[in-house]
This record gives structure tokens, C-alpha cells and sequence, in this order.
């Protein structure tokens, strides 16, 4: 779990490296200004989206840094990432398609499948949209 006033000492640490009012910052990662004063504040967490937006924008900006503080800030190339971490970040993918890249592909049914998966129901489904949003379904 994230910790609001850890997290909101890293964040304006981002500000303060990138000499960056809460509104400009706000307006670089294309989201509210409310939402920027509340994470601040302490008084909200922050999204996955906002997330998200903030390591899209900023490339020195460690994930695991910004969530947990582990890790350093501003991130050294090379020192943290493997290659293939950087390459993938470097390429311009929108966050849905950056983590779907990341997870193993499902095949389709095959209705030769052994029988104890054909008293499997189906409980939820969550589909994911490229501009970061979802919809989940649930029996």
C-alpha cells in the first residue's frame, strides 16, 4: 500500500528537480489541478492512472522509486533497468499496451480441453482499453 505523505514528499521532490509548479505539473501529465493539490495535501492516494502518466512524462522517474521510495531519483539509465526495460520504455506505447506487452498471451478454447474445465464458470471479466481505462463484468 502506498503511503500519502511518503508519496507526496517524493512528488514534490519531482517538482522541485523539474522547477515545476503543482499547476504546471498538472498540466504536463494531463490531469486536474485538484487532483495534484490533493495528492499533495495527503488527502487523497494516488490512481494508477496518475502513475502511469507521471513515469510516461518523466522518464527519470523510477516506478518503484515514486511507489515505495526504493530505487533513486533521478534515475540513472543503466543502474536500475535492464536494456530490454529501457528499449520497451523508450518506444511510444500508451500504458495499456506497454502492460499487455508484459504478460503472457492466453490461446484461444479449445473444446478438446480436459472436462474439468467445462465445469469452470466464468466470474469476472475485465477488459482493458488503450487509453487506460477498463470495464469489468462480474456474473
Amino acid at each position: 500500500m502506498v503511503n500519502s505523505d511518503d508519496f507526496s514528499k517524493r512528488l514534490q521532490k519531482i517538482l522541485e528537480y523539474y522547477d515545476l509548479s503543482a499547476a504546471a505539473f498538472s498540466d504536463a501529465i494531463d490531469v486536474g489541478r485538484s487532483s495534484i493539490s490533493h495528492i499533495l495535501s495527503g488527502r487523497n492516494k494516488p490512481s494508477l492512472d496518475f502513475v502511469l502518466k507521471v513515469i510516461q512524462t518523466y522518464p527519470e522517474v523510477e516506478l518503484y522509486w515514486l511507489l515505495n521510495g526504493k530505487g533513486s531519483f533521478p534515475n540513472t539509465p543503466g543502474k536500475t533497468q535492464t536494456p530490454e526495460k529501457q528499449t520497451k520504455q523508450a518506444s511510444s506505447t500508451s500504458p495499456a499496451q506497454t502492460v499487455s506487452d508484459d504478460l503472457p498471451a492466453k490461446t484461444s478454447f479449445s473444446e478438446n480441453s480436459d472436462k474439468s474445465s467445462a465445469d469452470k464458470k466464468i466470474r469476472k471479466i475485465v477488459i482493458f482499453y488503450q487509453d487506460g481505462t477498463f470495464e469489468a463484468f462480474e456474473n
